[in-house]
């Protein structure tokens, strides 16, 4: 074989090794992409629900009385219900107890809060602290360390006298302040919302913008936990929020209330989901719970959109539960317990 014969054959093997390998790249796309258009069309089955909590207990919804019986029909942007996803995560919240200690440390957070007088009994559990600088006070659980704060503004009524802070303001005061008292917790960092209150006679009134308001409220959300929202018992209050006034630069503290029960992220279960025809039957069968009627004084609501979120009660519970929210017109509000009926004890 001579050098012209070699090379030839050289470029050859060169020639057909490369329409291999494109061949074998084309093959190789064509096959990952049917089998993402497959997977598209016939998603893999999840794992089966851990159910490691065993049966939940009923979420503690609170009562409403007065409610009118409301008549419901489903107009999505789709046309039908949505499809929810099979299951959900069930976080545990770590139970809390006194301990002889529990005293001292409600002094010491009140202390670090601001308020330095000694304590006065309200009951076994609920002790309040003085200001001795301001007429404001807090009262503490010695148990589950939730707190409110109150601020007598008949005998200071100069921190209304200014325009509040804006929200973001007023926001990053909050922040600091508990953040300052080693309050703030890690998971509190979900959707902020406000709102702007003027006092009218001894009421608090809703304000149409800063510049007509006295105080502004904060309220403050948990972080989306499994890719979704917190709600509390009303959708536009959380279980920590705090209003201040504009006495001060960045504002001033003079109402709070802070109900916050920790969740123990690192221990959670899986629990099969009802279907959104389901949950909407149970809300039709008055099995949910109104969170917000809105201003459907006609009793009539139209439901717009179904989607899975967690209920944060803000009272002590064992687990942090998924819901089925429903969304409609007029700012209706509602819940429906996420996970199926079989998997709630008695």
């Amino acid at each position: 074989m001579n050098l012209t014969q070699t090379a030839i054959i050289a470029r050859k093997f060169v020639r057909f090794g490369l329409i291999f390998a494109i061949l074998l790249l084309f093959s190789r796309t064509i096959y990952l992409s049917s089998v993402n258009l497959y997977r598209k069309f016939f998603p893999k089955p999840p794992p089966p629900p851990t159910l490691i909590f065993g049966k939940l207990p009923a979420l503690p919804f609170p009562q409403k009385a007065d409610l009118p019986k409301f008549e419901f029909k489903a107009e999505t942007a789709t046309g039908k219900l949505p499809q929810l996803a099979p299951q959900a995560n069930v976080y545990f919240m770590p139970r809390l107890s006194a301990n002889f200690l529990s005293l001292d440390i409600a002094k010491e957070r009140a202390s670090n809060l601001g308020f330095d007088a000694e304590p006065q009994e309200i009951s076994k559990t609920v002790y309040k602290f003085q200001n001795t600088k301001s007429p404001s006070s807090i009262e503490i659980n010695i148990i589950t360390g939730v707190f409110s704060i109150s601020y007598d503004l008949t005998a200071d009524p100069s921190q209304t006298s200014l325009r509040p802070p804006a929200p973001e303001v007023a926001a990053a005061t909050v922040r600091s302040y508990l953040s300052g008292a080693d309050l703030l917790p890690s998971d509190l960092t979900g959707e902020i919302k406000h709102e702007f209150l003027t006092i009218e006679g001894q009421k608090l009134k809703p304000a149409i913008s800063l510049s007509e308001s006295n105080l502004v409220k904060i309220n403050f959300f948990r972080k989306n936990y499994a890719d979704l929202q917190s709600f509390t018992s009303d959708p536009n209050e959380s279980n920590v929020w705090f209003i201040l006034g504009g006495k001060e630069k960045n504002g001033k503290i003079i109402a709070g209330q802070f109900h916050y029960l920790p969740i123990d992220e690192t221990q959670s279960g899986t629990y099969p989901i009802k279907t959104a025809e389901k949950a909407f039957n149970d809300l039709i069968t008055a099995k949910g719970y109104i969170a917000n009627p809105g201003l459907n004084s006609d009793t009539k609501v139209t439901i717009r959109k179904i989607y899975l979120g967690f209920y944060d009660p803000g009272v002590p519970v064992e687990f942090y539960q998924p819901i089925v929210v429903f969304e409609g017109d007029k700012g209706f509000m509602a819940y429906v317990p996420a996970v199926t009926e079989e998997y709630y004890g008695k």
